[in-house]
């Protein structure tokens, strides 16, 4: 018996619960070409290793060589929006390949070693004690409001070295980027408005590191710049890209963890025991268990064979996250969480030459939000049984979480 899929992978069901969807295809049918958005969706944790480790043959400059459409569909009238977005991701650098890629992420790596982002760890620590400070002031408590928004803009704004005062007005700009991996059909206006602003702002502060730079990240990218690695328009891309995927992963590492291990009290029992002990443990299997991303798109470079299947040069493919840290083949009781799994090969930054370069200072905060909760709230509760999602297929994003601290 052949099972038919429902193809809309924006589907309310699927936002809510990819587990079920994407287990089933991993188990059925784990090179699946979906119709509807004609690409392949790609779920087992060795096929997605496999595919970052053989980056030559899959592509990463989605945006600029993709001849198709946008999916889901967007209005007609925003097409020449369109081709602005496709034009402003593409000077990602993540969107290059090699050599290209190698040469401007060699500029960034220097900045984001672990060494250098576990300095920012105290920082981190007293931003969560004073937010947490703060909620406690106010007659409700809200985990995605109160804490796990304002703390990596907190964290960010301070590696681009933005002014405290501007630091709400980065946050209403990436508000507006998250509409990059939305599915609404009119997500367009605000995700152009939010890319134009963002290029408005660091223009001047790029032309200022070039003459006078500091040990923030745009003064790396200023110098990047100078040495003729980056245009400007790239570095000002670039900046926007720390904003955004440092800003929205880390939302969800703190979001989609607390519910963890509020639906999973044991293992929040095994955390209150011992939080400084279990972090690291804990935060890991947070992002094993329900990941802060859920996809990320390739296009293949040449054809290539797969589980028997042709994908053909400039097909489309997306590998899926959420199934491959919960495949049976590589994890023992992959559907329970368990903070004291180890070693935990979770693929929740990626892999091969594409790893997150933003994985330690992910790590550093997750860690010290859940050990931290842990040791201050020890008898917490949600506030609503219930989570609803935003229509992403990038990002796994609870859009709101209230809280009992019962303090």
């Amino acid at each position: 018996m052949v099972t038919t899929f429902n193809e809309n992978m924006f589907a309310p069901e699927i936002m809510y619960d990819p587990y079920s969807y994407y287990g089933q295809l991993r188990d059925e049918d784990p090179v699946h070409w979906n119709e509807l958005y004609e690409l392949w969706v790609i779920t087992r944790h060795d096929d997605l290793v496999w595919l970052t480790r053989n980056h030559e043959l899959f592509s990463s400059q989605v945006w600029l060589k993709d001849p198709r459409g946008p999916y889901p569909a967007i209005n007609e009238s925003d097409n020449e929006l369109y081709e602005f977005v496709r034009n402003y991701q593409g000077k990602q650098f993540i969107q290059y390949d090699r050599p290209d890629h190698l040469e401007m992420r060699k500029v960034v790596h220097a900045y984001f070693t672990p060494k250098s982002m576990e300095e920012w760890r105290p920082l981190v620590q007293n931003a969560i004690n004073e937010l947490l400070d703060e909620a406690e002031q106010k007659d409700d408590f809200d985990m995605m409001r109160d804490l796990a928004t304002p703390l990596p803009v907190l964290v960010i704004a301070e590696m681009m070295g933005v002014p405290v005062q501007d630091r709400p007005y980065i946050r209403a700009i990436a508000e507006k980027l998250l509409n990059i991996a939305r599915g609404e059909a009119d997500r367009l206006p605000r995700l152009v408005e939010g890319m134009e602003e963002m290029l408005d702002y660091v223009n001047p502060m790029m032309e200022e590191r070039i003459v006078n730079p500091g040990d923030d990240f745009i003064s790396v990218l200023a110098q990047g710049e100078k040495a003729g690695i980056f245009t400007r328009e790239q570095s000002l891309v670039n900046t926007s890209l720390l904003l955004l995927a440092g800003h929205e992963t880390t939302i969800n590492l703190i979001c989609n963890g607390t519910l963890a291990f509020m639906q999973n009290r044991d293992q929040w029992d095994l955390l209150k025991a011992d939080p400084q002990g279990m972090m690291v443990r804990a935060n890991e299997e947070a992002l094993r268990y329900d990941s802060p991303v859920k996809s990320i798109q390739r296009l293949a470079a040449q054809d290539v064979e797969m589980r028997g299947k042709l994908i053909k040069k400039d097909d489309r493919l997306r590998w899926f996250i959420p199934s491959a840290n919960r495949d049976p083949n590589k994890f023992e009781r992959p559907d329970e969480m368990d903070i004291t799994r180890w070693p935990n090969p979770h693929v929740s930054f990626g892999a091969g030459i594409h790893h997150c370069l933003g994985a330690t200072i992910a790590r550093v905060e997750g860690q010290e939000v859940f050990r931290e909760l842990a040791e201050r709230y020890p008898d917490m509760e949600l506030g609503q049984e219930e989570m609803e999602y935003e229509s992403s297929i990038t990002f796994r994003s609870i859009r709101q979480m209230p809280i009992n601290t019962n303090k």
